[in-house]
């Protein structure tokens, strides 16, 4: 079956404090997979996330929709908040129409299907860009410090997003267009929060809660789902 498609139905916090900001290592991009286990198009895509995890430029983030959950198989990993992002990037450029599976490139580039190479070349074009915002992260028990700055301030307000993720886990599937398909799934987001917004005319520095054991990852994006232009991970 080819990429599956669904119609849409028509339809904060200020931080700032003077702390010390660390510069990540080396820039990032998050690349933001849109799936299902219910959708027969989308087992490559899946597999393709391991290959993005091996990037260490790459933050790939699996976000499981459950919109095809009617057809026979319930998605484990589906939220419905996951659906409403996705149609939240729709709704930014005037689409009414989603897509499993869909990648999300830096916040601004839309791939549907699985295309590794438009990926990797979305990819390495955001990688060529160099951003202004420094992003750090550090945990203390069951504190996360966020810390930021921009080398050039400005008054511009950013979303700050708190996102949490397993590594991988493997699924056998026994029911709908995917029945007798196991599948390890990579990156499986299971919680993604705004924490608030965030001018870059001040440095950010907040605390947030943190327990439990999956991944980390903070992104600032524009808001209205618009270009990620700062984001950093914590395994």
């Amino acid at each position: 079956m080819n990429m599956r498609h669904f119609a849409i139905a028509a339809a904060g916090l200020w931080f700032c404090a003077n702390a010390p900001v660390f510069a990540q290592s080396q820039p990032v991009v998050v690349v933001e997979l849109y799936t299902s286990q219910g959708c027969s198009s989308c087992p490559p895509a899946d597999a393709f996330m391991e290959q993005l995890v091996a990037n260490p430029q790459v933050i790939p983030l699996a976000l499981h929709v459950d919109y095809w959950d009617y057809i026979g198989w319930k998605d484990i990993f589906a939220q419905p908040g996951f659906t409403d992002r996705q149609k939240a990037y729709a709704y930014a450029i005037g689409s009414r129409t989603i897509y499993t599976p869909q990648m999300i490139i830096g916040g601004s580039d839309r791939i549907e299907g699985n295309n590794p190479d438009a990926v990797n070349m979305a990819v390495a074009n955001h990688l060529a860009q160099h951003g202004d915002i420094t992003l750090d992260l550090q945990r203390n028990g069951d504190t996360l410090s966020i810390s930021a700055a921009s080398a050039s301030p400005d008054s511009t307000p950013y979303d700050v997003h708190l996102v949490r993720y397993k590594s991988a886990e493997t699924v056998d599937i026994t029911r709908g267009e995917n029945a007798g398909l196991t599948m390890t799934y990579h990156n499986i987001v299971t919680d993604w929060q705004v924490l608030g917004q965030w001018t870059p005319d001040t440095p950010l520095a907040v605390d947030a809660p943190l327990t439990g054991d999956d991944a980390v990852v903070v992104i600032i994006q524009s808001p209205g789902n618009d270009a990620i232009v700062a984001a950093a991970r914590l395994n």
